[in-house]
């Protein structure tokens, strides 16, 4: 698995998120709701120390992208905090930007971790409504 294929299923994820807030009329960030829609199962899969380890890993290589990250911390039960105070603090798109490049480089660990596989198995399950066909990146395979 790619960069641009992790890169790919987050931007499908952020623009579903996004048009549920519109919907719901959420506060929060379609970003932040993606983190806390992905936290419960994770946890579930590697713990609440594995998944830690697992998101602290991908914010520190999304700040490498994204400096603007850098008031993103990951809490001791695994949330993020500083995500949606980065909106007020920076132009909205550099927020969004770094919050996409931060579920890119999460999605990107999973891959490399548990498979694509599992990863659209446990994507589907968290969005059973949204349109995941596993087939997710076949655009990018015929690219």
């Amino acid at each position: 698995m790619s960069l641009p294929e992790s890169r790919y299923l987050a931007q499908r994820l952020l623009t579903y998120e996004a048009a549920a807030g519109k919907n719901s009329e959420a506060t929060e960030s379609a970003a932040f709701r993606v983190f806390a829609k992905l936290r419960r199962p994770l946890i579930t899969l590697a713990g609440v120390a594995g998944f830690r380890s697992l998101l602290s890993r991908a914010l520190t290589l999304a700040r490498a992208e994204a400096p603007s990250l850098s008031a993103v911390q990951v809490a001791a039960d695994g949330s993020l905090q500083g995500l949606d105070e980065l909106e007020p603090q920076i132009d909205k798109e550099q927020a969004k930007e770094g919050g996409a490049i931060l579920i890119a480089q999460l999605i990107g660990l999973l891959l490399t971790f548990i498979g694509e596989g599992l990863t659209l198995s446990m994507v589907q399950a968290v969005w059973p409504e949204a349109a995941f066909d596993g087939r997710v990146f076949e655009k990018e395979r015929k690219a």
